[in-house]
């Protein structure tokens, strides 16, 4: 039944004038995999009690609206696998309250915004697969509450940030396939929570920090890189 009122809802979302204040006392808005199209309208921005955006696995195109850094009440963002394209705007480091963003298997371009390091509640960033460049900034090690990171598949360059190795309570890093280069932050040795790593397809130097050895799930091997000295 939900998904039958999704479908019927809108085929493209372009009806959201319309059934923004019908919706107005609505907390959670699942759209995922319904096949809409078209835009994402800036009449969402409404909506300021919604707490889950979820419209991801849809053909959605056309660029991310600043205007959802005004759902001060959302919690989880879900724009994954559409067709969405230019820059992640940096008015979503104003939904203070969120907990998962996911943004990944779209055509994202620019640079990470700085100021997703204010989301201190965000407990999931997913940006995987989007031609991004620049660098990681080092505002993501303000995300104390992070547990997943994927940033895979980018076209992200520089040295990874020390900062990242703030983030005590990270289980997952996956960066592999970018172009990041220097060395590996010692830092992430003290990750004692991280259960995860992978970072081969970049062009890391130096040695592989001793605190990473014991990582469960990781790609080390493939650095051909030594672990270094105690």
């Amino acid at each position: 039944m939900a998904a039958e009122r999704a479908r019927s809802f809108s085929a493209t979302l372009q009806g959201a004038t319309l059934f923004a204040g019908a919706l107005a006392l609505r907390a959670v808005m699942g759209l995922g995999e319904n096949q809409l199209s078209g835009k994402i309208p800036t009449e969402l921005s409404r909506l300021t009690r919604l707490t889950e955006l979820s419209l991801g696995r849809n053909r959605l195109e056309g660029e991310i609206p600043s205007e959802l850094g005004q759902l001060s009440s959302l919690e989880v963002l879900n724009l994954s696998r559409n067709r969405l394209r230019g820059a992640i705007p940096r008015t979503l480091g104003n939904l203070a309250n969120l907990i998962r963003l996911d943004a990944y298997e779209n055509g994202l371009t620019g640079g990470i915004p700085p100021e997703l390091g204010r989301l201190t509640n965000l407990r999931t960033l997913d940006l995987a697969s989007n031609p991004l460049k620049g660098g990681i900034p080092p505002e993501l090690g303000r995300l104390a509450n992070l547990v997943f990171l994927d940033l895979r598949n980018m076209g992200l360059t520089g040295m990874m940030p020390s900062e990242l190795g703030q983030l005590a309570n990270l289980k997952q890093l996956w960066l592999d396939w970018n172009q990041l280069s220097g060395v590996i932050p010692s830092e992430l040795g003290g990750l004692s929570n991280l259960e995860s790593l992978y970072l081969r397809g970049n062009q890391f130097t130096g040695c592989i920090p001793e605190g990473l050895r014991d990582v469960s799930g990781n790609d080390l091997d493939a650095l051909g890189l030594p672990f270094c000295e105690a």
